[in-house]
């Protein structure tokens, strides 16, 4: 198993060639978690994550004739660019498999760095698979995204730079996957200052650790889509999962507009683009997943910040909805002129900015002589969309919030 002299090892062998990365305080964040919250900024590494760190430490301990081998790996990103990056830097050949549905960012910056692109398989797990298989083939050394103990001790030189800091830390709140960096991050601290505590976050449509954990042993299970697709694996390493189950305080999962509306908090306050995997600690911090952190110093991971722009834009709308900052109301209301410009100036007196309007006359669901209109609307929180609905039935108008189940524009 391994101990903290492998990631003080990784530490000497990475040197100046990772980021020792900021771990600022947040104020606002602070009063809105309830606790002293800080972020681990491993956005600010070249390739936007910490997966710099393993795939590094892993890559410089292969000798000159695996040098010339060359690596194939697979990833849904992060750690394929990371492995392409100082890959070309190092000057060995790098082969990496991709899901299909990677995004595209993550793609065009690998094929930048003159790896060999294959995108096969519609999740990780295909794509991992797949490049085995190649491996095997073509005799290349095979580097794991988490399972791999020099991966792991790489990622644990965050542990390292977190005891550092000049806080008297209480918690470390960080994104789970496969587990490689919790794992790391874990040894590092809990073997230098135990009494530390260290918390998972999944995404609640890919809880395999936390499933494991339930079972206790590596179980592969089902997963569904999720913004945090950094995080999305059928299945924990075999290596990963006894160091989760030694060190981990405990495992929590949210929810994709939970993690949506932590990107836009991160955006808004912080001016801090986070990925879906990356804002995972904080969502679990705002909507207090994890007990007894009220008043405690709290450093949460935010892993990486390679997103898609166009993704971006859909969680951000997301994230607005979440916090009642957009809504969509049907309101259905008589056939007759003059109704919905009245409608429209009583959702203007309760200073509700209309930002679209959808009005069905050919195939509404109302009574003949009805009409239904879809209002998208700007506000300020579920009370103001509350006061607004209030107000429209006072004045006879059926009304329905469709934000509550579903994304404004759809």
């Amino acid at each position: 198993m391994l101990t903290l002299s492998d990631i003080i090892n990784a530490r000497n062998r990475l040197g100046n060639a990772i980021q020792h990365t900021p771990c600022p305080y947040s104020y606002t964040l602070s009063e809105l978690t309830g606790c002293h919250t800080y972020h681990k900024l491993e956005s600010f590494q070249m390739t936007g994550s910490f997966k710099e760190r393993g795939a590094l430490n892993r890559l410089l301990s292969l000798n000159k004739e695996e040098q010339q081998q060359g690596v194939v790996t697979a990833s849904a990103g992060n750690h394929a660019f990371a492995i392409a990056y100082h890959s070309r830097r190092l000057s060995i050949p790098a082969t990496i498999v991709m899901p299909v549905g990677t995004p595209l960012i993550k793609v065009s910056s690998v094929r930048r760095e003159q790896a060999r692109v294959i995108l096969h398989g519609e999740n990780y797990d295909e794509a991992y698979a797949y490049a085995q298989e190649i491996a095997r083939q073509e005799n290349r050394i095979f580097i794991h995204a988490f399972d791999d103990p020099l991966v792991i001790a790489g990622q644990g030189t965050i542990g390292l730079e977190l005891l550092e800091e000049p806080i008297p830390l209480d918690a470390v709140v960080v994104p789970v996957g496969g587990g490689g960096l919790i794992s790391g991050i874990a040894i590092a601290i809990k073997e230098t200052n135990p009494k530390i505590k260290i918390f998972g976050v999944e995404a609640n449509n890919a809880p395999s650790m936390t499933i494991a954990i339930e079972k206790n042993q590596v179980t592969e299970i089902p997963i569904s889509s999720t913004i945090a697709d950094g995080i999305a694996v059928k299945k924990v390493g075999i290596n990963t999962f006894p160091l989760v189950k030694r060190y981990v305080d405990d495992m929590v999962t949210v929810t994709d507009e939970e993690i949506a509306n932590a990107i836009l908090l991160l955006l808004e306050i912080e001016k801090i683009v986070a990925e879906g995997a990356g804002a995972t600690p904080l969502a679990a911090l705002v909507n207090r997943k994890i007990a007894n952190l009220e008043g405690k110093k709290v450093v949460c991971i935010l892993s990486g910040g390679n997103i898609d722009v166009n993704l971006l834009s859909r969680i951000i709308e997301k994230g607005l909805v979440k916090d009642g900052r957009l809504a969509k109301l049907r309101v259905r209301l008589p056939d007759r002129p003059g109704f919905l410009g009245k409608l429209g100036t009583l959702i203007g007196s309760c200073n509700a900015n209309i930002l679209e309007i959808s009005h069905n006359r050919q195939f509404p669901s109302a009574p003949l002589g009805e009409n239904e209109v879809d209002f998208i609307l700007e506000t300020r929180g579920q009370a103001h969309i509350e006061e607004i609905i209030t107000l429209l039935r006072k004045n006879q108008y059926q009304v329905e919030n469709l934000s509550q189940y579903t994304s404004p524009k759809n």
